[in-house]
């Protein structure tokens, strides 16, 4: 049996959370993600038609920190590059929520290669995201 495969290739993360519902609230209600396929266990998501999944897994280290323009990056980290409308009405969405940033919002590299917007925050289990916007998306792998 064949199956339809998607034009882009997409990935598959699994990511620990101490607290399913809490992770449901996050990245259902307020990141906007479809829930799929569940057990007591895990939680399947839809993040922009990649496959995400939170694995309950309590008692994590927390994540560790270098530099990037000024700023303490959490490692290790994994998020979305958006559109820069997508990238403030989510920042928008966050800050309706009451969401702490770990990186508030920012313009990234203004006026260089690369130039972007980011912002960094943690879910419910502690694990660190970014979402970012290139200004020219021609320039995600600039050297």
């Amino acid at each position: 049996m064949t199956t339809p495969h998607s034009p882009v290739p997409r990935f598959h993360l699994a990511m620990p959370v101490d607290d399913l519902d809490a992770a449901r609230r996050f990245y259902g209600e307020i990141i906007g993600c479809a829930q799929g396929r569940s057990a007591d266990t895990w939680v399947d998501w839809n993040l922009r038609g990649h496959q995400f999944v939170t694995h309950l897994a309590p008692g994590r280290r927390p994540p560790a920190h270098n530099q990037v323009d000024g700023h303490d990056v959490p490692v290790p980290h994994f998020g979305l590059l958006l559109t820069i409308p997508e990238f403030h009405e989510l920042a928008d969405r966050l800050r309706a929520a009451g969401t702490a940033f770990v990186i508030e919002p920012y313009l990234r590299f203004a006026g260089q290669p690369g130039e972007q917007w980011t912002m960094f925050l943690l879910d419910p289990a502690g694990n660190a995201l970014e979402f970012k916007a290139f200004a020219d998306d021609s320039q995600v792998f600039a050297v």
